[in-house]
């Protein structure tokens, strides 16, 4: 058991109330409004050269994300900032959380700064509200015959890090995958009353697909071969069985990965089925060359 995952099982002792929903998913309920919390770090969530505009658009959009996963519209944002004395960074910020807040629509209401101690990274966290007004999916909804689905596409945000990382040349598209990221929350609007279970991707999508099997109590099979990828990904990085592994494993993304037996919706956003929903627990993956082996890491873990 990793850290992150003991850490919870502590929390989830005492967290009993119906909102916190079993801290088995990434929002909590509480009445028609979904709260949501995320943090981000530089050096762990992203470079501590990235530009602190982007910073501040990803930190509003990886929480819009997980409304977007619940179908809600979001309301409002808190802020937590370790402020680390930089004034020139903490007015860029500024500027983006500004320039964030008017591209979602979505106000800020509050929050709270700190003084950080000499030497500490930018340490950001983030509250957002959101308001449903309907079905609002969970990741424990999942039933055998179940269709697997992906809106969006898998891996862009990784190979953007990756190219980043380098200093190589890559497609613009990928890099700006990995900084600015866009939740999908019309989408998830669409998609919440068709839905059995639904949440977004941001740690990879098979650590997240086996997250909604153990919530749901249930197998997902998924084809590697089906998982959506982008024309610039298959062009940086080809489409083999390793790439497609590679993407899979990659966080970031923020796609959406949901299960359905309804007839879908049309949306914005690519939606492709990947698998079903079987008996049984766990991940079990396939491609046209037969069982795929399980990576020794299924994606991103907290500790």
């Amino acid at each position: 058991m990793s850290l992150e995952s003991d850490f919870i099982a502590r929390l989830r002792s005492f967290a009993t109330d119906d909102a916190a929903r079993g801290l088995m998913d990434d929002t909590a309920l509480l009445g028609d409004l979904v709260l949501t919390h995320d943090m981000i770090v530089a050096g762990v969530h992203f470079l501590p050269e990235d530009a602190p505009q982007d910073v501040a658009w990803k930190l509003v959009a990886v929480n819009l994300s997980d409304l977007a996963a619940k179908g809600a519209v979001p309301i409002g944002i808190l802020l937590g900032a370790g402020l680390t004395g930089d004034a020139g960074w903490n007015a860029g910020f500024t500027d983006g959380l500004r320039d964030a807040c008017v591209h979602f629509g979505v106000p800020l209401l509050g929050g709270d700064t700190v003084k950080m101690p000499a030497g500490s990274v930018v340490t950001l966290g983030l509250t957002a509200i959101g308001r449903a007004s309907g079905t609002v999916p969970s990741r424990s909804g999942a039933r055998p015959g179940d269709g697997v689905y992906i809106a969006g596409v898998i891996g862009d945000a990784g190979l953007g890090l990756r190219i980043l990382q380098s200093g190589a040349e890559g497609p613009a598209s990928l890099i700006a995958a990995y900084r600015r990221p866009l939740p999908l929350l019309e989408t998830g609007r669409m998609l919440a009353g068709a839905v059995t279970a639904m949440m977004d991707i941001s740690d990879g999508l098979l650590i997240d697909a086996s997250r909604m099997a153990v919530a749901s109590d249930v197998a997902i099979m998924i084809d590697l071969d089906a998982v959506p990828l982008s024309s610039d990904a298959i062009a940086y990085a080809g489409s083999d069985r390793a790439a497609r592994l590679a993407a899979a494993t990659a966080g970031d993304d923020y796609a959406l990965l949901f299960t359905s037996t309804l007839p879908l919706p049309p949306g914005p956003s690519r939606i492709t089925r990947i698998g079903k929903v079987t008996r049984g627990s766990g991940l079990i993956l396939n491609d046209g060359d037969g069982d795929v082996p399980m990576p020794t890491s299924l994606g991103w873990e907290h500790g």
